[in-house]
């Protein structure tokens, strides 16, 4: 797959359903001579609006078999997944994957989102009034700890509130 933005020339168009979201299904060939040289074949260009986003999504692919619309579902989910890891590199804190199989990274993962998981349902149940950030910080920090995790957490709230009361009565 190459950018979209790119100039290609078409060569011919297929009948398209705009109900559904789609604009353009066209076979096309690179414009110029060094992307003409870089890559000499077709290119299946798909253009896609995509109501959610307000946007004009346009796809270009090798793939001759797949359908349009199919190609604009399979692009758009992909996004999804690059949604998800980005959302994952956020909050789940994986700094490096120990391998390369699918099997180590889906049990990676897993492990990342259990985690994270439990540790939500630890803040509701035991109503801390700590961010799910904050408190896998702490957890990363006193882990070795024989610690009860409420005290760890009653603790550190403790300190905060004393250190924002100290705060307060400098001020006045």
């Amino acid at each position: 797959m190459g950018q979209a933005n790119t100039g290609t020339r078409r060569l011919y168009s297929m009948p398209i359903n705009k109900s559904v979201g789609l604009r353009c299904d066209q076979v096309v060939v690179p414009a110029g001579f060094y992307p003409k040289k870089a890559y000499p074949e077709k290119l299946h260009r798909v253009a896609f609006f995509d109501d959610q986003q307000q946007r004009r999504l346009v796809f270009l692919t090798n793939h001759f078999t797949l359908s349009a619309l199919t190609i604009a579902d399979l692009y758009r989910c992909r996004w999804q997944v690059e949604l998800f890891f980005k959302w994952v590199k956020q909050h789940l804190r994986i700094k490096a994957f120990y391998g390369t199989t699918e099997n180590v990274v889906k049990t990676q993962t897993w492990i990342a989102i259990s985690v994270y998981v439990l540790v939500a349902i630890v803040r509701k149940r035991m109503k801390i009034g700590l961010s799910l950030y904050t408190m896998l910080q702490i957890l990363s920090l006193t882990l070795f700890e024989k610690r009860l995790i409420l005290q760890v957490f009653t603790e550190i709230e403790y300190k905060n509130q004393i250190s924002s009361d100290q705060i307060k009565l400098k001020l006045f």
